[in-house]
């Protein structure tokens, strides 16, 4: 059994997941030359949604804080995680746009490129997939995991071996919502490991209290690598603390190899950072707590707490347990897609809709019809024709990879966007993909550089990937 490897999570997805990816650049750099000493196997750095944070709310360009990142962590290699066809935006974009943003990320520092897409079709990661290795990178394919009478072991399995047979590097098993338990973890790793050949890695989250011994099991089942998150920026709806898990592989056959010297220093800044958020309300303790809601639900604890911010924002509270009736009833009705973002909240939705409305489907909202239609990609089960018909009409279901039915669009942003605003050729990708958020941003950032006052614009929070 060969040493298990660690990814560290603080400046992506444990930051992402405690508090709403707020952690600035200024905060990071403390970190940054503690955390190249270590020896991880990588580091999850950017992507995800750190990107539209930077642009919306903490005014940093995300490529100048990739590049500080990679300044600083010379020896490290830098992870990052998108959506495939969609990557960081909210639609599948042509695959020049895919193959020019994946070309960029790695001319910017980044060395391992996690993509996943939310229905689990491998159609959508294969212009990724020959992008980065086009550029001699490194793609790892992402499962995205979730419970159901269709996601059985045997479809992971599947899953797993389409990946690897689309040349990916390594595979990760994405337990977004912490709902893996330890047994199943053991079960699913094992399983794969059998069937493909390239590295396996793990993401987990403590929402549900099982990250950790999730963690253990599926190490013990032969997994090569973890992704983990320092203690201070750890457990909760984020990953294992990194220490327990060195410590405990420690002088066995899984030892990582890392010091836990070397994380105690990385340690003590990470714990200034926690107290930092305590103290101004980033952080929320009860985040910490364990969420039996999505045990017994089989929900992500980000969709859950959304849908009752939501009925609370709108006076409708009392109707949360009928939505949670009808979420189960709308997500069959859709083809059993996997419930993670963008999808998750896409069945959400129109669970309150149909309850609001008090007969299902009478008001659909632009994204289900755009699932049922097959825009997002092929779900597990096939969509009833019938109902198919009641939410698209007259037009024809997607078949087809959704991206070869868009032209070339990379030309036609660079015409649109305004040659004053521009500063760096990936201003272009940011355009892209967040269109008026990134013209706010570009006009905010030059007139900033003249002394002129500016107030960030008021735009609306878009769904959050994994």
């Amino acid at each position: 059994m060969a040493k298990v490897q660690i990814t560290e999570t603080i400046l992506r997805d444990a930051q992402q997941s405690l508090i709403g990816t707020r952690m600035t650049i200024d905060d990071m750099i403390p970190l940054l030359e503690l955390l190249d000493k270590v020896g991880y196997y990588s580091v999850d750095a950017w992507g995800g949604d750190t990107f539209d944070t930077c642009l919306r709310q903490l005014e940093e360009d995300p490529w100048e804080r990739l590049r500080t990142i990679k300044k600083h962590m010379p020896k490290t290699k830098l992870q990052m995680l998108f959506q495939g066809q969609s990557l960081l935006g909210h639609r599948h974009f042509a695959d020049d746009v895919v193959d020019y943003f994946v070309r960029k990320a790695i001319d910017n520092g980044i060395e391992i490129l996690r993509i996943y897409d939310p229905l689990n079709d491998v159609r959508n990661l294969e212009a990724s997939i020959r992008a980065v290795k086009s550029c001699s990178a490194l793609v790892q394919g992402a499962i995205c995991y979730t419970e159901s009478s269709v996601h059985t072991t045997e479809y992971y399995i599947r899953y797993a071996r389409q990946l690897e047979d689309a040349g990916v590097d390594s595979i990760c098993l994405i337990d977004a919502a912490g709902l893996l338990n330890p047994f199943k973890a053991y079960e699913l790793v094992a399983a794969i490991k059998d069937e493909v050949k390239v590295p396996l890695q793990l993401n987990t989250h403590c929402t549900t209290g099982f990250g950790s011994m999730s963690a253990f099991k599926a190490i013990e089942a032969g997994l090569d690598m973890i992704d983990t998150a320092i203690s201070p920026m750890a457990l909760g709806w984020s990953q294992p603390p990194t220490e327990s898990i060195v410590a405990a592989m420690e002088k066995t056959s899984y030892d990582t190899g890392l010091r836990l010297e070397r994380l105690a220093e990385v340690r003590e800044a990470a714990a200034k950072l926690r107290d930092q958020y305590l103290s101004n309300g980033l952080l929320d303790p009860a985040i910490y707590t364990v969420n039996m809601d999505v045990m017994i639900n089989k929900l992500p604890g980000e969709l859950l707490e959304g849908l009752k911010e939501q009925l609370r924002n709108d006076n409708n509270e009392g109707i949360l347990p009928r939505v949670l009736e009808e979420i189960p009833k709308v997500r069959k009705d859709a083809g059993m897609p996997p419930m993670v973002p963008p999808i998750s909240q896409v069945i959400g939705t129109q669970a309150v809709l149909n309850i609001l409305s008090e007969e299902s489907y009478l008001t659909v909202t632009k994204e289900f019809r755009s699932l049922i239609r097959g825009e997002y990609g092929s779900t597990p089960v096939k969509v009833d024709a019938e109902l198919s018909r009641r939410i698209i009409g007259e037009d024809s279901p997607v078949t087809v990879r959704s991206a070869d039915l868009l032209p070339p669009e990379l030309d036609r942003f660079r015409r649109e966007l305004p040659l004053e605003l521009v500063e760096q050729e990936e201003d272009v990708l940011t355009y892209a993909q967040f269109e008026d958020m990134a013209i706010g941003f570009f006009e905010r950032r030059r007139d900033n550089k003249y002394g002129v006052d500016t107030k960030i614009a008021d735009h609306s929070k878009r769904i959050h990937p994994v």
